[in-house]
């Protein structure tokens, strides 16, 4: 069961990252999810050096197969982390956005 307390308090440790940058220095194409993923497959996973040094892994969100590429810049965006369960709370986090040269 998800708790409304547990999901505030984890979006009070995750709201300093909203809009930070970094670059992608490892990823993966997750092609056969599981079911509480398997509307959003095929989805990559990144891992991300912040521009904080620290590294943090996550799902690339409107991509292309142009920005699965190390050093790709990206941000952190806020969205919907999974379908939600019996409870009815849809869980949000963080997840990357590649930040494009022409957008």
């Amino acid at each position: 069961m998800i708790s409304p307390v547990k999901i505030w308090r984890h979006q009070k440790k995750i709201a300093k990252h909203i809009g930070q940058t970094g670059k992608i220095i490892s990823f993966t194409l997750v092609r056969v999810a599981s079911l509480e993923f398997k509307q959003q497959a095929p989805y990559p996973v990144v891992i991300v050096k912040m521009e904080n040094g620290r590294d943090i892994i996550g799902q690339l969100v409107d991509w292309n197969k142009q920005d699965l590429k190390n050093n790709q810049k990206v941000k952190v965006v806020y969205r919907k982390i999974r379908e939600p369960h019996n409870e009815g709370i849809i869980p949000y986090g963080i997840k990357f956005k590649a930040i494009r040269k022409n957008s």
